[in-house]
């Protein structure tokens, strides 16, 4: 898919370097169709890492799109420069009268939290109510996937003993369901948090449905409203060495950490990591765009 981005975007090198066809706006303007406006709320610390993991999973049809990214105006960013911010980000006042074909919600390392303790919750409620009248479907991951199920559905969270961490297998609840087609009867996926949604919660609201879950890991992906919100718990968007640098950083902090379950070959942590679950996410974020964006939305938004 070509992916259209501002010429100047850091992750743009990244992907182009990966041989991911990247439009930037000179010939993209070119083209004589409608791209999908996809906005993207990131509200992970390492915004760069994160806009790298999701461009390369956007990338997968051939169906162009547009894509703005989102951050709060609530929070200061520590992680990421002003000038970073400025020059490719939209703050949702800006973006607010706008319409979009897909949305995705990104994860934030505030679990332990309670949700309205959260600087930029009030913020991200309006975002959230927004995305009912304002987007064709909104993809929702991890913590922003918690976070869209308190608030559209009241279901909470809960602390896990220890955190969830590694790559785990998963299996298919509903096949027929467009958004798992071509998945395999068992994939895995990565997690890294603290916190569950538990499947039970998920299953006694009618207007929610499990589509693929973990008899360890838990619920993965669940969907409401034939599509219009989809929620992620885990993070097929990683690279390979997410989990990696995540388990390394906290460990030199002196951290109790285990090592990421199933994830390094012989569990040894000076051994490179597998990449196992990567066709799974492509096909995840495909069909996302292609079933429940570029099928559903109107040519005219």
């Amino acid at each position: 898919m070509p992916i259209k981005v501002q010429s100047d975007l850091p992750a743009k090198a990244v992907i182009e370097s990966e041989n991911i066809f990247i439009m930037d706006e000179k010939k993209a303007i070119n083209q004589d169709i409608r791209p999908l406006q996809i906005g993207i709320l990131n509200l992970m610390p390492l915004k760069h890492e994160t806009e790298i993991q999701l461009l390369r999973l956007l990338s997968n049809t051939p169906i162009q799109v547009d894509v703005t990214f989102v951050f709060v105006e609530s929070h200061i960013s520590k992680n990421t420069p002003a000038s970073h911010l400025n020059n490719f980000y939209k703050t949702f006042s800006e973006i607010k009268n706008r319409k979009f074909d897909g949305f995705i919600i990104t994860g934030a390392p505030v679990e332990t939290m309670k949700y309205e303790e959260v600087g930029y919750w009030d913020e991200l409620t309006k975002i959230m109510d927004w995305t009912k009248t304002n987007v064709t479907s909104t993809f929702h991951i991890c913590w922003g996937a918690q976070a869209a199920l308190y608030y559209h559905f009241g279901i909470q969270k809960h602390l896990l003993p220890e955190k969830l961490f590694g790559i785990y297998e998963h299996t298919v609840i509903h096949r027929k369901v467009p958004l798992m087609r071509g998945f395999d009867d068992v994939f895995l996926a990565p997690h890294s948090r603290h916190t569950e949604v538990k499947a039970e919660d998920i299953r006694n609201e009618k207007r929610l449905n499990i589509l693929a879950e973990s008899d360890v890991a838990g619920v993965l992906v669940a969907i409401a409203e034939d599509g219009k919100q989809i929620f992620l718990m885990g993070h097929p968007e990683y690279d390979r060495i997410t989990l990696d640098t995540e388990y390394k950083r906290d460990t030199a902090k002196g951290m109790d950490i285990k090592i990421p379950y199933n994830y390094y070959k012989d569990d040894n942590p000076e051994n490179a990591p597998l990449l196992t679950w990567r066709a799974h996410a492509n096909a995840l974020y495909t069909n996302w765009l292609n079933y429940y964006v570029y099928q559903i939305t109107p040519y005219e938004l």
